[in-house]
């Protein structure tokens, strides 16, 4: 009889053997990257992984979609490390890899299966997540993944059939990671400050322009970033993992984002990407994130294989660089909460382009631009059997436009419960006042609003208001919370909160009502009011008779001369239309509300 440590390695290798025996073939690579699998399949498929190997994979549901389908998350390790606290107890970076935010475009996951089968199953890449622990959402919009059409990307070279952009809500999940509308985007919320991630990969698609490359790829901009953070990413891809990349045979770019899709040699210039997308957000959250792009006009196999390589070549590198970059979040959250008490911190809330631009070699296609009888406009033609370079201008540099002193804390009063249980879903830590106080405060007054023309993620958005500031004295009522800046959190409650940011809840329309008069004036009783507020102030009646000589669009509405006076009087200013309700509270004033 073997001995018991004998008979272990035996079984251990048998079933070495028999998950090699096995055919692993995933359901795009048998189709030929013709086809890409149901979400039914694509589980199916993952459940035989976690079952040939157990103790390397396991399956688990994280949330629901609005349709009532499972949100799969696969967790890879190792050494079966398969929850948060042995990770961060065992110093093991955890990596998010995430595919299907926009289903259609789908090469992360068929990708992931073909990387999670070669480490777990078929001995190709054993030692992959030996120091990692890859937390992998092979489908995060699920009911979008099963509305699937051959017509859903017109710009796009397959596979045969994609899944759809928005959910099934019709919300596009990479514009909602703030306002987090969506029942999916709430459920992910909870899956990150569960796992709370060193490193978050999001797999994407490209639309736009022709060229040589396979992918492109987007890192947030510094300024949007720790310092450190920022540098450390930039070594991370540009230097260490991008080359070994391109070792692989791979024609790679940073994000190409043309500034006219009609002609490439105008130049490139930042997307914009902001806290509604998935990477501007994981800044807010002080990690590093790469946003990958595949070249929509590729073969899929070129794009899923160009995938599996990018992934695969990172977590090998974090591997590498597991201890700087553990310590590197660490040390990033610890800036963030310690920046509370530095009185000069700047923290910008919205972004302009840098107007210095730098060349950019190209490496294109040669076009032709001709005349469209059909569009009255330019129709740029590609041919790719002609490979061309071009030296064009790179206008991808962000610089601060408006930046913010972050209080000590917020106030949120009670009765904004919309406003409160977006903090929730964000994880964002408060206090509740027991009792109504009066505190000093400093207010927000915002007039002049100017609402988009049209729903945009089916909210009217707020574009532009004037802002003016001023400190005095608020009530507070029993139940608001408090929200101090001296949390990991804060880049988050501060981009939800400051009104000027561009994408605080107030731009998202959560707050439109504050902008809405109650309370109105009947014509007749206007009428009074302006003559005898023009008896009593000249000034006043200057100033409406200039108005009506220099507006004519004034001067023709009955109702906009009788507001005149009517805004100007206590019985519209009483009602404080336009005062933010949120407030911003100094050290000493979050000190009373705490006692």
């Amino acid at each position: 009889m073997k001995p018991p440590r004998l008979l272990g390695l035996t079984l251990l290798s048998l079933a070495t053997l028999t998950a090699q025996a096995t055919d692993w073939t995933t359901p795009a690579e048998a189709s030929h990257f013709r086809t890409t699998p149901s979400y039914a399949d694509t589980l199916s498929y993952l459940q035989r992984l976690a079952a040939a190997a157990p103790g390397k994979i396991r399956i688990e549901s994280y949330g629901t979609s609005p349709q009532g389908r499972p949100m799969t998350v696969v967790i890879a390790s190792g050494d079966g490390t398969f929850d948060p606290a042995a990770a961060h107890a065992k110093g093991r970076p955890v990596v998010l890899v995430q595919a299907g935010i926009h289903p259609g475009e789908i090469e992360g996951k068929d990708a992931g299966l073909m990387l999670l089968r070669d480490f777990a199953a078929t001995g190709k890449l054993p030692h992959l997540l030996d120091n990692v622990v890859l937390v992998y959402i092979p489908v995060f919009s699920v009911d979008g993944h099963e509305n699937s059409s051959p017509y859903h990307r017109i710009n796009q070279n397959g596979p045969g059939s994609m899944g759809f952009r928005g959910q099934s809500q019709y919300l596009n999940l990479n514009r909602d990671y703030v306002k987090a509308d969506a029942p999916e985007m709430r459920d992910w919320l909870k899956l990150w400050q569960r796992w709370l991630p060193d490193l978050f990969m999001d797999i994407h698609t490209t639309d736009g322009a022709d060229y040589q490359y396979d992918l492109t790829w987007y890192l947030e901009d510094p300024h949007k970033l720790d310092p450190a953070t920022s540098a450390w990413q930039q070594d991370f891809f540009v230097n260490k993992v991008m080359p070994a990349y391109d070792r692989r045979g791979h024609l790679q770019s940073s994000y190409l984002e043309f500034k006219d899709g009609r002609d490439p040699r105008k130049g490139i210039e930042n997307f914009g990407s902001g806290q509604r997308f998935s990477t501007g957000y994981v800044a807010l959250q002080n990690r590093p994130a790469l946003l990958v792009e595949t070249h929509m006009l590729k073969s899929y196999e070129v794009r899923v294989r160009a995938t599996y390589d990018l992934v695969d070549l990172t977590l090998e590198q974090v591997a590498r660089d597991a201890a700087a970059l553990i310590a590197l979040n660490r040390k990033a959250d610890a800036n963030v909460i310690a920046r509370v008490a530095d009185a000069h911190a700047s923290v910008p809330v919205t972004f302009k382009g840098d107007p210095n631009s730098t060349m950019y070699e190209l490496k294109g296609y040669r076009f032709s631009i001709t005349h469209s009888d059909v569009s009255n406009s330019d129709w740029i033609q590609y041919d790719p059997t002609h490979k061309q370079t071009y030296t064009i201008p790179d206008w991808n540099g962000l610089l601060p436009d408006i930046s913010i002193t972050p209080p000590a804390a917020y106030a949120v009063p009670v009765q904004w419960t919309e406003v409160i249980a977006r903090l929730d879903a964000h994880g964002v830590a408060y206090q509740r006042l027991a009792r109504p106080m009066k505190v000093k405060a400093t207010t927000y007054q915002l007039d002049q609003p100017q609402w988009a023309s049209k729903p945009f993620e089916s909210h009217l958005m707020l574009h532009d208001f004037k802002l003016s500031e001023a400190t005095h004295e608020v009530e507070l009522p029993a139940g608001s919370v408090i929200v101090p800046m001296n949390q990991r959190g804060a880049n988050v409650a501060i981009n939800l909160l400051e009104p000027q940011a561009a994408d605080s809840l107030l731009r998202w329309g959560f707050l439109n009502a504050i902008f809405e008069p109650k309370e109105y004036g009947e014509p007749r009783v206007l009428e009074k009011l302006a003559r005898d507020m023009m008896a009593k102030d000249p000034a006043l009646k200057a100033e409406f008779e200039q108005k009506l000589k220099s507006d004519a669009t004034f001067a023709a509405s009955p109702m906009a001369r009788l507001m005149f006076f009517f805004e100007r009087s206590p019985w519209y200013t009483a009602q404080d239309v336009g005062a933010y309700p949120i407030v911003k509270l100094d050290a000493a004033a979050l000190k009373q509300v705490q006692q």
